[in-house]
Order: structure tokens, then sequence, then C-alpha cells
């Protein structure tokens, strides 16, 4: 059997041009491209997000929690699919700690939720910044 496999890859390899395998390796080079993107994405899109949250617990400000779930979102999402998928995943399961371990109630579940899709999709964080809050706190825009 292992002689019958490497024959047909000999056979391959023989009958495939240089343009060819310079097309295969192309689009594996590409393809690990792609895959170190997308987890540099979310490494740095986790960072984004711990960001937020020590930000949250340093300013210690009475209703400013969406916007810090809204800007983490939003910077994490700024790092590509990786980063967008990584804030995604920690807020989903930090959503799922609150209401199933710490008792929140669904609706402030589906406020924090709100406030994550809003600055994950690309929404302005100051939309949920509290009149008050640091200016160290707040959100640049983007020009």
């Amino acid at each position: 059997m292992k002689v019958l496999v490497l024959s047909v890859l000999m056979v391959a390899a023989v009958g495939t041009s240089d343009a060819q395998w310079r097309d295969i390796f192309d689009r594996a080079k590409n393809s690990v491209k792609s895959a170190s993107d997308f987890v540099g994405g979310a490494v740095r899109g986790t960072g984004s997000m711990v960001n937020a949250y020590t930000d949250m617990r340093d300013a210690n400000f009475k209703n400013s929690d969406k916007y810090f779930h809204a800007r983490g979102n939003h910077d994490a999402a700024s790092h590509g699919s990786g980063g967008k998928w990584a804030a995604g995943l920690i807020s989903n399961t930090r959503e799922w700690v609150d209401r199933n371990i710490k008792g929140d109630s669904a609706a402030s579940s589906a406020a924090d939720q709100a406030a994550n899709l809003h600055g994950r999709s690309g929404g302005d964080p100051n939309r949920y910044r509290p009149k008050g809050l640091p200016s160290k706190y707040r959100k640049k825009r983007h020009v």
C-alpha cells in the first residue's frame, strides 16, 4: 500500500509543471500567512479587551460598564478577523459567567451584549460614554 501511494505521488510530481508548483507553494504560503494574521489579530484583540477591562476597573466610574464593553470590542475588532473573533469569544464567555454564575439579569446581559456588538461592528464606543468619565478613558475617534 505504501509503495502504491508513493508511486502515485511520484507520478503526480513528475507530471506537475514549474508554474503549477509555484502556484501550489504560493497558495500554501498565503494560507499560512492568513492563519498567522488571524492568530496575531486574536492575540492583539485579547490585549485590547484586557486593556478596556483594566481601564474599567481603574476608572471605577458609575454607569461606565457599557462604554468599556463597547470600547474593548471596538478596539479588538480593529485587529482584523482574529481580533473580532477574540472579542466575541471573550464577551460571550463573560456574559455567560455573569448570567449563570453571578446571577445577572437577562436585561443586564442583553444591554451588555448590545454594547459589545455595537463596538465589535465598528460603532463609536463614545455613544455609551457617561458624562463626567475622565478624559483619559475617552475613545479616540479615527479620522
